[in-house]
This record gives C-alpha cells, sequence and structure tokens, in this order.
C-alpha cells in the first residue's frame, strides 16, 4: 500500500489519504476548475493540498481574503460554466450563507464541503453534526434546498464530492457534501478511481463568457416584482421534487431482521454499525440505517422501515436535529428514542449499545 503523498496515485492503486485530502483528490479528478477558500480547522488541510494540486494542473486556486470573498468568488467562476468549490468549517460556513443562496437563487451549480466542528459561535475545532438544519433546510434566505451528501469514510469523502460537481450541474444548484471533524482528520487507505463525467449532463447554454455574435445572457437572482420571483421559486420547488425523486441515496446494514434500528451518519454512523454488531452477539436484533442524503433525505425508506421495525434510536453530534426528521416520518407508529453528544464529543460503541439494548427491553 502506497502512503500519502501530494502526488497523485495511478488509477486503481490503493493509498493512504486523510479526508480532508479525499475531499480535495474527489473534486480534482471530478474536473474541477476552480477552488477558492480561506484556512480553518478542521477543514485547513484541503484548503493546502488544493494549494499543491490546482496550480500543478494548470488549474484556479485562491485563498481569498475572507469566507465572503471565496463563496462570491465560487459564484463568478460558475457563472461562466467552471466546476466551482470551496471548503470550510462550521462559522466560515454560516458566513457563506448570503452567497449560497444567490448561487440557489442564480442556479448555478456549485460544491461547498462543510468539515463540521462544535458550536455554536467559535465554539472549537473538535468534531461535530451541529449544522444539519442548516445544510438541509437552507441555510441562508430564501426558499431554497441545497443537495447534502454525507459521507461516513474517507473513501466516500472522494467519491461523494466527485458525485457532488455531476449533481450540481445536472440541476444547477449548489451541493453541500457534509462531514463532520473526524471524517476530515481520518486517515484510511482509498481506491483511486477514475471517474467519467456522465454524458447527458445538459449544457451549460446559460453561461457567460464573450464570443463574438453570442445572444446576450444575464443570470440573476432579483425579481422585484412578485409576478416574476414567485414563478422562480415554483420552477425552484418543482426541480427540488424532481431531486426528491431521482436522487436519494443511502445505506443498511443487518436491516432484514432487525426489530431495532439505528439511524445515524457520519461517524455516529460508523460507531452505532460497531455497537449493533455487539447488540446482535447478545441477541438483541439491531440494524444500521445511514443516509447518504440528507437532502433529499429517504423519506419512503424510512418510513418503511417503521413499519417493520419496533423502535428506532437515532444517533447524532448534536441535540437532535435528523431527529426531528426521523420523528416527523416516524410519525409515531414505533417509540423514537435518541443519542446525541454535544461540544466535541463523540459518541462511543457502548454508549450506543446501552441505549440499544434499553430500547429493545421497552419495546418487547
Amino acid at each position: 500500500m502506497a502512503t500519502r503523498a501530494d502526488t497523485v496515485a495511478t488509477v486503481g492503486s490503493r493509498v493512504l489519504m486523510e479526508g480532508n485530502e479525499a475531499f480535495g483528490e474527489g473534486a480534482i479528478r471530478a474536473g474541477c476548475d476552480a477552488y477558492f477558500g480561506y484556512p480553518i480547522t478542521p477543514q485547513t488541510e484541503l484548503l493546502e493540498f488544493m494549494s499543491r494540486r490546482m496550480p500543478a494542473l494548470g488549474r484556479t486556486f485562491v485563498q481569498a481574503e475572507s469566507e465572503i470573498a471565496a463563496i462570491n468568488m465560487v459564484l463568478g467562476a460558475a457563472a461562466t460554466g467552471a466546476r466551482a468549490m470551496t471548503s470550510s468549517s462550521s462559522p466560515g460556513i454560516s458566513l457563506k450563507q448570503e452567497g449560497i443562496s444567490y448561487l440557489a437563487g442564480d442556479e448555478l451549480p456549485a460544491v461547498i464541503v462543510n468539515v463540521m466542528r462544535g458550536g455554536p459561535g467559535l465554539g472549537n475545532v473538535a468534531p461535530a453534526q451541529g449544522d444539519y438544519f442548516q445544510a438541509t433546510k437552507g441555510g441562508g434566505h430564501g426558499v431554497y434546498h441545497p443537495i447534502v451528501l454525507a459521507p461516513a469514510s474517507v473513501q466516500e469523502a472522494m467519491d461523494l464530492t466527485a458525485l457532488a460537481f455531476d449533481l450540481a450541474d445536472r440541476y444547477r444548484t449548489p451541493v453541500i457534501v457534509l462531514a463532520d471533524g473526524v471524517i476530515g482528520q481520518t486517515v484510511e487507505p482509498v481506491v483511486i478511481k477514475e471517474y467519467e463525467r456522465p454524458r447527458d449532463l445538459p449544457e451549460k447554454d446559460w453561461a457567460l463568457g464573450l464570443s463574438a455574435g453570442r445572444k446576450r445572457r444575464i443570470i440573476e437572482s432579483i425579481g422585484l416584482e412578485p409576478e416574476k420571483l414567485e414563478p422562480r421559486n415554483l420552477r425552484l420547488v418543482q426541480k427540488y421534487q424532481t431531486i426528491k425523486e431521482r436522487e436519494v441515496r443511502w445505506t443498511g446494514t443487518h436491516l432484514d431482521d432487525a426489530e431495532i434500528a439505528v439511524i445515524a451518519f457520519g461517524t455516529p454512523a460508523r460507531v452505532s454499525l460497531s455497537a449493533v454488531r455487539a447488540a446482535r452477539v447478545d441477541g438483541v436484533r439491531a440494524g444500521l440505517f445511514r443516509p447518504i442524503t440528507l437532502f433529499p433525505f429517504p423519506e419512503r425508506e424510512v418510513a418503511d422501515l417503521a413499519r417493520r421495525v419496533k423502535g428506532v434510536l437515532v444517533v447524532e453530534l448534536n441535540q437532535g436535529q435528523m431527529l426531528e426528521d426521523v420523528e416527523r416520518i416516524v410519525a409515531g407508529r414505533v417509540p423514537v428514542r435518541f443519542l446525541g453528544r454535544l461540544g466535541g464529543f463523540v459518541v462511543s460503541p457502548d454508549e450506543v449499545l446501552a441505549a440499544l439494548k434499553q430500547l429493545w427491553e421497552e419495546a418487547r
């Protein structure tokens, strides 16, 4: 197995890579043309990685003077049809919210990586999942939803970032790759893949640029008259409905005979899988349901799961944000319990196992 390096291994090789590097490598292999960022822990290694790799490939890298500047640079590059990306961590993503709302209103494709840290406020640099609401509900102003992808491994950090560019182009929308700090800082083996851009992506005939005789194009989100703005919002609503129908992604383990199900994403899903396996050794028929898309959330699949199990345990690194979506979907069919840690603490397998056994006893 090769070791981590700034130079990329050949396709098919297996290398050790940090999650933050994997975000960058996935972006590069997906054809990212331009990266604009600003340092903030725990994602600074991503910015450092891109500062080396992008110029070496003849692509654009800019360390902007601020998070706000970076997201507006992304908007400008995306408006020309470039595959553009930025990354940050929780407080920095908050500063980008106006720009993300503009991207949604302008219907511009872009990729935003958020390696979450403890909050609110400056918080700390430890892992957390307190940005679920911000990401999935549209953290800026207006009526919009970014697509939100949640990796649970370094391999998925690479693969889902590459996918994010295709989804952004297909639907002309910002896509957020949402990871906690553990994923960003973990070093794991990954397989270097060849990513091919789908042939059916739409042409960017809306993009700005200079060419003789080309029809004038305007990209804007302003609509001073309600008669102009409402139809645009309704078009966005229809787009999000299409995304809900086509782009739901999730995975499950030991769900076929499960009577108790854990629902978790990111690092808590990995921790919960260890607890599920330990629970089954002790005779507790537990299973794991892991959403990969947080928007669109796998609503039909969770509803179906609730019809088959006797209880659901939601595990997060927050006070219960995805929990609200799960409770809404389960709609009282079975008990829903919650286990969360705050302030940068990561839930342990023993904590999840104890909560599973308690729910198992309640449901029998």
